[in-house]
């Protein structure tokens, strides 16, 4: 067995996760390396990561680097003696870094590759309506996701699935797979296979205020999937269009509808309870959204205080 000397490199909650159990199963991480602090919130205040609080709570090593190919950081990296380097959720390393550590350095990745490769697997798998997803370990090269593939275990994507709830089970999926890919390693059995070629590779994009706008010519089963592939963050958004008020509107949970129609995409058609959007072939029904300067609410919420026009449109 190899004495395993670990960093692990992530920032957001999803790699909390996988840095809990190593440190669970009594593996030795020398160090942590995360984003540095950021402002947040309406004070302005700085933030810590997820990661970075984590690990002060298990006494471990944190570097915050703001630039990944300072000497003053290199030289930070090499004191620790690392022969494995651990990445889950963080930035592109450039080759001083991801080579570095004698039994390499590899990365989670919440898709199936060679498919989802990118920044954002986790949504446009729900967006491009997929009814499988996985998470995959690599050791990173030069490329995005494109290293030589370790392990991969596949998952459903359930019809009402959305981006909170799919994170959630990739990310224990994916603490399972990472702690596997260690014990290989550790044995010294681990065995790659080149990612395979594929010509209709899917991209997952990095979510944009393009990207995340709501079109409502399109499908409804498009128009639902990419609402549901952005619920709960960055969430679908569109702007509602009331007598002489533009308010941008970010819409979180919806349901089909199959009823025929006649009236124009994005018309919005209210009960005491109900708030439809039509669509080409049905209706939305929203179920829960947020109006700019607004808290999250319900729809039916929505309706017991807020006047719509005969008109009111989304866009």
């Amino acid at each position: 067995m190899r004495d395993l000397r670990i960093v692990f490199m992530g920032t957001p909650e999803f790699a909390v996760t996988i840095l809990r159990q190593l440190i669970a199963h009594k593996y030795n991480v020398v160090g942590v390396i995360t984003a540095p602090d950021k402002p947040a919130g309406r004070g302005r205040k700085l933030q810590q990561s997820a990661v970075k609080t984590y690990a002060l709570e298990q006494n471990l090593n944190v570097l915050q680097p703001t630039n990944l190919k300072s000497e003053a950081f290199t030289e930070e990296l090499k004191a620790l003696k690392a022969n494995l380097q651990i990445v889950v959720a963080f930035r592109m390393l450039p080759k001083s870094v991801w080579q570095m550590p004698e039994f390499g350095t590899f990365n989670l990745h919440a898709s199936l590759l060679p498919q989802y490769r990118g920044a954002a697997p986790i949504n446009w798998a729900i967006i491009n309506g997929e009814e499988t997803t996985g998470v995959s370990t690599f050791f990173i090269d030069e490329k995005i996701d494109t290293g030589a593939m370790i392990l991969q275990e596949g998952i459903s994507i359930d019809k009402n699935e959305n981006a909170g709830s799919l994170h959630d089970k990739l990310m224990h999926v994916g603490a399972k797979l990472v702690l596997e890919t260690v014990n290989l390693i550790e044995k010294g059995t681990v065995e790659t296979k080149p990612q395979p070629e594929n010509k209709s590779l899917k991209t997952a994009y990095k979510l944009n205020r393009d990207n995340c706008k709501i079109n409502f010519n399109a499908s409804k089963e498009d128009i639902y999937n990419l609402i549901r592939g952005l619920d709960p963050y960055p969430a679908a958004y569109c702007y509602l269009v009331n007598g002489n008020e533009k308010i941008e509107v970010k819409i979180h949970e919806t349901e089909l509808i199959n009823e025929s129609h006649e009236l124009d995409a994005g018309t919005i058609v209210t009960t005491k309870k109900d708030l439809k959007v039509a669509v080409e072939d049905g209706f939305i029904n929203v179920l829960s959204l947020k109006l700019s300067g607004k808290r999250k609410m319900s729809a039916k919420d929505l309706l017991n205080g807020y006047q719509f026009e005969e008109n009111a449109k989304l866009l």
